[in-house]
């Protein structure tokens, strides 16, 4: 049975007596720094181990500490997993934003605050569960120093009488996340315990809301996107990582380095086959990739927004000189510096074209932790197949919180290296060219450095070459080549990811939707449906440039709304690029850009607004 929505504290409301079970959000508002990272971890985790679906969320600020954070977690028996709009259970431990993240909550949700906030005072529609923090972690830890590392564990206890979270997996989690550290488990262990005790001594139950066991997370794990996409990296052969520190990529390198120091060792030397360079600027970090990937090696970067503006002019050189590249673009607001920890999709357009001149680069758009790790794997091999730079285009929301998915699968296919010559294939073809069109694709045939053959070496350049790789400024030759990188283009059409459908039966609207945006798309499928009785096909498109199925998908359906994280609807500019004039004015707009992951209530609202305006 659904609830009354309320949008606002007038409006006429009507909460339902009956329990809510496994379908709600929890807030957690403290400080950043003051610890409460761990707590948050651990109340995940023991939902997770309880056979319940969930899903993390940290919003977090570009500070040291300090300032006010926010950690969201929902759990849904329906398997839901984008951020949800409406927060249930709100832990308020930051005086600085209790009032104003109390006033926000919606009637009937429920409040567990410090007690020297009196937050009770606030509002007569919510239930208010006060608990002395201070005056509980004193006896736990009489180190007062570390007593506001640990204070934050009481609420994990709160939390598990009130909406029976067993304390076992409280327990589980807990040691497993100071696996290493016996003592800080044991301290942090008795203010949990001490927070359970106060609560069932002093805190009858009034809200509406619990929790309890399943069966839905059995053999599934709790990754986020950038340990997935360094993992990924790993069995793709990466062995040269070269990068400059950048909220919210830096993760990814940093786990990628731990990865290959235990894997990229060889058994006999002791001595490392990798490379990991921290370099000065992601300007240098792209210039050494490139120089990777053409001497042979299978290199890449990670960055955001503005590491990718700064590589915008050696990726021209990646593109035009065709060398292959895998660059991890973590987005974050912009423009400019714009919001380190918040997410968007907002580089989607300009990394397409990136560089100066007639420039397009093949994107891949994942969607989850699995397509972070399986598209690592691809990127590697069209990079080298298409030889040029290739782009995976992950967000804060799936880089850097945590989200649960299944196992990775080992590899099955081996690398593919793409047209590479030998010194006894040169010698066979007795020539040897590098940018000529041999097999009408429009990717040459390219040695590596080394191959010991008189005909196998070639000039790399920048500048104007023939199909010999010869320095050329004739008219001729740059218009011969130019025509070349763009029907390899077109067989990059037909190689990255094609997309994936979720079609109804004769619907007449369509979704286009692309990565982390996924999750609320498929949440806002359902409360159309249920709703408003709308029902509308999906297309999840998986990279860029587009194949032929997302251009007939547009065909088939009367609107198309594109769904995105960013102001300027960016994908559907491309999409309206290469549609016909007739199809592109199919298309409208569902943008979401407040730094906020996206969630599937402000996709449902737009799209019954725009369905109404018609």
């Amino acid at each position: 049975m659904a609830t009354t929505h309320v949008a606002t504290r007038e409006a006429e409301v009507h909460v339902e007596p009956h329990k809510v079970v496994n379908d709600l959000s929890i807030q957690v508002a403290t400080v950043n720094g003051s610890g409460s990272q761990t707590a948050n971890s651990v109340l995940l985790r023991a939902i997770f181990q309880m056979g319940i679906p969930v899903s993390g969320k940290n919003l977090f600020p570009s500070n040291i500490a300090g300032l006010p954070t926010w950690f969201t977690i929902r759990a849904s028996k329906h398997g839901y997993i984008a951020r949800r709009k409406e927060i249930d259970f709100l832990v308020a431990m930051n005086p600085e934003t209790a009032d104003e993240d109390v006033r926000d909550l919606r009637p009937g949700s429920a409040v567990v605050y410090d007690e020297r906030l009196n937050l009770k005072r606030l509002r007569d529609d919510c239930v208010f569960y006060p608990v002395p923090f201070d005056q509980l972690v004193a006896p736990c830890c009489p180190d007062a120093k570390l007593r506001k590392l640990v204070r934050n564990m009481i609420y994990d206890g709160v939390l598990a009488k009130l909406l029976g979270i067993e304390m076992e997996e409280i327990h589980k989690a807990l040691f497993k996340q100071f696996r290493k550290k016996a003592k800080a488990a044991e301290l942090n262990w008795g203010a949990a315990r001490a927070g359970y005790e106060f609560t069932a001594k002093n805190l009858p139950k009034a809200d509406r809301f619990f929790l309890q066991r399943m069966d839905a997370t059995q053999g599934k794990i709790i990754i986020d996107g950038n340990a997935a996409a360094a993992l990924g990296a790993l069995f793709a052969g990466v062995t040269v990582v070269t990068w400059y520190p950048i909220t919210p990529s830096s993760t990814l390198c940093e786990t990628l380095t731990d990865y290959v120091k235990r894997y990229r060792i060889d058994p006999e030397t002791k001595k490392a086959t990798f490379a990991v360079v921290q370099a000065e600027d992601e300007l240098a970090a792209i210039g050494m990739v490139l120089g990777a990937g053409w001497a042979g090696a299978r290199a890449m970067t990670a960055t955001s927004g503005p590491g990718i503006s700064l590589m915008a002019e050696f990726v021209g050189l990646g593109y035009y000189a065709e060398v292959p590249a895998v660059i991890f673009d973590v987005q974050r607001v912009g423009p400019s510096t714009g919001l380190p920890t918040r997410t968007a999709q907002g580089d989607i357009l300009s990394t397409a074209f990136l560089s100066h001149g007639d420039t397009k680069h093949p994107i891949l758009f994942p969607c989850s932790v699995e397509e972070c790790y399986s598209m690592a794997i691809e990127a590697f091999d069209l990079a080298e197949e298409l030889q040029t730079p290739i782009f995976v285009m992950m967000d804060l929301d799936l880089g850097m919180n945590n989200w649960m998915a299944d196992p990775f699968p080992y590899p099955q296919k081996p690398m593919a290296r793409g047209k590479v010559l030998t010194a006894e294939d040169v010698e066979r073809l007795g020539q040897f060219e590098r940018y000529r069109d041999v097999d009408g694709d429009g990717i040459g045939y390219r040695t590596l450095p080394g191959t010991n053959h008189p005909l196998a070496g070639y000039f790399t350049r920048g500048s104007g070459h023939n199909e010999k790789a010869a320095y050329t400024e004739r008219p001729s030759d740059y218009v011969n080549n130019m025509n070349r990188l763009a029907r390899k283009f077109e067989t990059a059409r037909q190689r990255v990811p094609g997309p994936v459908f979720q079609e109804a039966a004769k619907a007449e609207v369509g979704i286009i939707a692309y990565g982390s945006s996924h999750w609320a798309v498929l949440e806002s499928l359902d409360q159309l449906k249920q709703e408003r009785d709308l029902e509308a096909d999906y297309c999840r498109v998986r990279a860029f440039p587009f194949n032929q199925q997302v251009k007939d998908f547009v065909r088939r359906h009367r609107w198309i709304y594109v769904v995105e994280q960013n102001r300027d609807a960016q994908l559907a500019q491309l999409l309206r690029l290469e549609l016909d004039a007739e199809e592109a004015k199919k298309l409208r707009s569902v943008r979401h850009y407040n730094g906020l992951p996206i969630d599937a209530r402000s996709v449902t609202d737009s799209i019954v607004r725009q369905e109404e305006e018609k």
